[in-house]
């Protein structure tokens, strides 16, 4: 059947125009109707009380991301690959498990993906399965998978907890990980009129300096870094005892000898 197509559009190459123009369509018309559905996903979602836990990243992915027009929503998993190291993977918080699929599953041995929150955990298996990705139902205050990873990856959810549960959080992070292990994540900065992002929230850093001197107890080298979009301030940070991404012994990049990371990004 394949070949006789070949040869049919060879002969008469209206037809592929054809068949084109009716693929396009019926992308458009799946296009709007998948855009419609997660709009109202999101409406029923978020505007009814009570607020969920997490949130379903397939509607940044059918709706919102086209809509908006903000990259905001992929950053988080592009920031955390990059210290990726290719073993074992520890995702806490993971909640609809869309970075743990689609961000870390395929550049790692496996990933265990773990959140308190039932209803996320069932998100995650029913949108976001892979083979080498584990889903596990844990408050990580208390239960916290055991396992020594190479990374651990902490996204959009340090904000959820008090200071004395961070630093213990963290402790229990450091003793997870692999000796060059790398500890990734995002958070966000607190509104100028001290009001908080979401209802859930216990604490929200006031800047970058703030969420360095909350990771610099427990390793040795920490990087943090933020992007600045119209609705968001964003915090994202990488944590070890051992080379992180960037750093001048990264084996993964290259630069002038002498020149500054400063240096080198200004193109001086």
């Amino acid at each position: 059947m394949k070949t006789v197509i070949h040869q049919l559009v060879r002969r008469m190459p209206w037809v592929k125009r054809g068949l084109e123009e009716i693929a396009q369509a019926e992308a458009r018309i799946s296009r709007a109707w998948a855009a419609s559905a997660h709009e109202r996903l999101m409406a029923v979602q978020w505007r009814l009380p009570p607020q969920p836990e997490h949130f379903d990243h397939h509607i940044d992915l059918f709706w919102h991301f086209l809509r908006s027009r903000s990259s905001i929503w992929t950053e988080r998993g592009v920031f955390a690959s990059l210290a990726l190291q290719g073993g074992d993977v520890l995702e806490l918080a993971c909640g609809d498990g869309f970075n743990a699929r689609n961000f870390y599953s395929l550049r790692s041995r496996r990933v265990i993906a773990c959140d308190f929150d039932a209803t996320a955990i069932r998100t995650a298996h029913r949108k976001n399965a892979a083979p080498n990705v584990t889903f596990v139902l844990a408050d990580i205050r208390t239960a916290m998978p055991e396992g020594r990873f190479e990374n651990v990856v902490w996204d959009a959810a340090i904000e959820h907890f008090t200071p004395e549960e961070t630093q213990a959080i963290l402790a229990n992070i450091k003793r997870r990980l692999t000796p060059d292990g790398v500890l990734a994540g995002y958070t966000l900065v607190e509104r100028a009129d001290g009001r908080k992002q979401l209802e859930h929230h216990e604490y929200e850093f006031t800047g970058m300096a703030d969420l360095r001197g909350v990771l610099a107890p427990h390793f040795r080298r920490v990087t943090v870094f933020e992007t600045i979009h119209p609705a968001r301030h964003n915090l994202y940070f990488w944590a070890s005892d051992g080379p992180l991404p960037f750093d001048p012994d990264w084996p993964h990049a290259v630069r002038k000898a002498g020149e500054t990371l400063a240096a080198a990004a200004s193109g001086c």
